[in-house]
């Protein structure tokens, strides 16, 4: 534990990468293990999950602060000074900070560079395309706070909560392949123009899956999905009902209240009241209806 300590306080750092909501700093590196500093703001995820070769030992000393990992029972809750380890990681487990929190992350294979760069760049991406698109640079924060609180509610599992929140947050990815004289046009697209726009959550897929982490590319079908309806009249393919990934259906509703509540080029924002409404006049039409009623239970999270 003083080792630990000690490497905690060290400010020389390696390399340090920022993304929205975590600074991770590789603090030492040497015969294949990486000691990794990660600092969460409050209420950021982390997690850890199988793959297919990867049988390192994965280790975790809380430094400060709290993380909460969701269990089949509710919350088992890690406090400084704390550990936890798998050798190797045979299931998903799904962290959450409680307040802002400090850990170090050792691994016995090297994995700093291969997760950090290429999801800094996915960060990056979906934040300008928020830009672009006319919405403000908390978009996807918004979108990620709120789908992981309808997941809870549904009892999702950890595997389908660690897709959902990679998911949500890169959910319009795609729309970096759409041109700008589109994507900002503030009036009505013409018919080509539609078909042109529909097609950026195939192009969120493509994008994900060609990054070749495993992670990535196993959400890219819940991108692709996120326009689909309960009723069959969504985009890309009509799916209906349980054809449509649960994690998808969520993103569905959250998107559609966030882009309501949102002044866009072609509309004002609604209220949060007329937005819930207009979510419940179509429930059981364009969403599906359990996800409708856990979304509507946690209206207080909307404000």
């Amino acid at each position: 534990m003083r080792y630990m300590k000690e490497l905690a306080n060290k400010k020389d750092f390696i390399e340090t990468v920022q993304m929205k909501g975590l600074t991770i700093s590789l603090i030492a590196s040497a015969d294949s293990t990486e000691i990794i500093h990660h600092k969460l703001d409050p209420d950021t995820r982390w997690a850890l999950e199988p793959e297919e070769g990867w049988v390192a030992l994965e280790y975790l000393f809380i430094l400060s602060g709290e993380l909460k990992l969701l269990t089949k029972e509710g919350f088992t809750l890690y406090k400084a000074g704390d550990s936890f380890y798998r050798n190797p990681v045979t299931e998903h487990y799904v962290f959450q900070s409680v307040g802002t929190t400090e850990f170090l992350y050792v691994s016995s294979q090297p994995v700093f560079h291969r997760y950090s760069q290429i999801s800094r760049d996915l960060v990056n991406l979906a934040i300008s395309i928020e830009q672009k698109d006319g919405y403000t640079s908390d978009h996807c924060g918004r979108i990620s706070k709120l789908s992981m609180l309808v997941g809870e509610k549904l009892a999702l599992d950890s595997q389908q909560l660690l897709r959902l929140n990679m998911a949500s947050f890169f959910h319009d990815i795609g729309k970096v392949k759409i041109p700008l004289e589109i994507l900002l046009k503030p009036g009505e697209l013409t018919a080509e123009e539609w078909q042109t726009m529909k097609n950026h959550s195939i192009y969120g897929r493509q994008l994900l899956e060609e990054t070749k982490l495993p992670l990535l590319k196993s959400v890219g079908e819940i991108v692709e999905q996120h326009h689909e309806r309960y009723d069959g009249k969504g985009y890309p393919y009509g799916l209906s009902k349980d054809e449509i990934r649960i994690e998808a259906s969520i993103i569905s509703v959250v998107d559609s209240f966030d882009a309501m509540t949102t002044d866009r080029p072609y509309h004002k924002a609604k209220s949060s009241e007329e937005a819930i409404s207009e979510i419940a006049r179509c429930k059981g039409t364009m969403y599906f209806p359990e996800v409708v009623d856990a979304f509507i239970s946690i209206q207080k999270y909307m404000n």
